[in-house]
């Protein structure tokens, strides 16, 4: 009777046994594998035409300190044209372009880059300019026919087809060359070309030499320039991207709390008095937060870019936009 009591006791241990390990709890999926920890964060340092929160920040070393902490090395790779940072992001030898025009980003999406637009930089519509000597041209309308110099497929180069626009021209109406700012600004002083598209300190430069401003992006470009990582860099590490845009917004809070310190600063590294930059600096916005107007200017910027040819394949603006509060 007893062993008859503990065969049956057997059986039931046994299919109780089963009986969890088919209808029990599922197995433990694979834990994911955490990222690595960041050894070293390469962010482009970018001066002009007068970013000054970047400024402050290598002044202070807002962030080398601030990843000091967490055992990562920062870096600062010098590249400042927009298409060599988005080819950077997207080879991996880039981890942060602090501030990449909005035209370099849509480009580079539209190209299947992974380009992610995290925050904005700055808008500064007043400090993008089309300017010339001839007193005889009065309005873009007198551009028609005319040589114009500046950068192409770049905010400046916005800013013109825009003012063109409004006086129902457009970029086939002028003879344009493309040329980098400082050299265009070179050509109009010497009469090479009648207009030049010039932005920051080089305004500055042209104005003393006997140019003036013809036209600028107020009201036509809002000159929207963002915060761009790779996409896989933002999902292997978004808390590095977080803590770049808190410890990048601690510089502007100090640019707003120390004006006169941020000015000092801004001067010194870039050759400009003090007081020149105080009368640029009020040109620049540089609230991070994206909003829905900065949507519209990146739309409006990828029409421009799509009419004039240069760019091939529209995109969707929404899925470049990855912002990190």
């Amino acid at each position: 009777m007893k062993r008859k009591f503990l065969a049956l006791l057997l059986t039931l241990i046994t299919i109780t046994a089963v009986l969890a390990g088919c209808g029990g709890s599922a197995p433990k999926a694979p834990e994911k594998k955490a990222a690595a920890p960041l050894k070293e964060l390469k962010v482009t340092y970018v001066k002009a035409p007068l970013n000054i929160p970047s400024i402050v920040d290598k002044a202070n070393q807002t962030i080398v300190k601030g990843f000091e902490k967490d055992g990562t090395k920062v870096t600062f790779p010098e590249i400042t044209s927009g298409a060599k940072q988005t080819e950077a992001l997207a080879a991996g030898s880039l981890d942060i372009a602090s501030c990449l025009g909005g035209t370099s980003a849509i480009l580079a999406a539209s190209n299947g880059a992974d380009v992610k637009v995290v925050g904005i930089y700055s808008r500064a519509p007043k400090a993008f300019n089309i300017m010339v000597k001839d007193p005889a041209i009065k309005t873009a309308t007198d551009l028609k026919g005319k040589r114009i110099a500046g950068p192409k497929g770049t905010i400046l180069h916005q800013v013109l087809a825009a003012a063109l626009a409004k006086e129902k021209l457009t970029l086939k109406d002028v003879e344009f060359r493309s040329v980098g700012i400082p050299a265009g600004v070179n050509a109009l002083l010497s009469g090479e070309v009648d207009a030049a598209l010039v932005a920051g300190a080089e305004v500055l430069r042209a104005q003393r030499a006997g140019a003036r401003v013809l036209a600028n992006g107020d009201g036509l470009v809002n000159a929207t320039i963002v915060v761009g990582v790779s996409g896989k860099f933002l999902k292997e590490h978004p808390d590095a991207v977080k803590k770049y845009m808190a410890l990048h917004q601690e510089s502007i809070d100090f640019m707003k709390k120390n004006p006169d310190k941020a000015f000092a600063f801004t001067a010194k590294e870039t050759g400009l008095s003090t007081d020149d930059v105080k009368l640029m600096a009020p040109w620049y916005d540089f609230t991070t937060a994206i909003t829905d107007k900065d949507l519209k200017d990146l739309e409006e910027t990828q029409e421009f870019l799509l009419t004039n040819d240069m760019q091939k394949k529209k995109i969707d603006i929404k899925t470049m936009i990855a912002e990190v509060k």
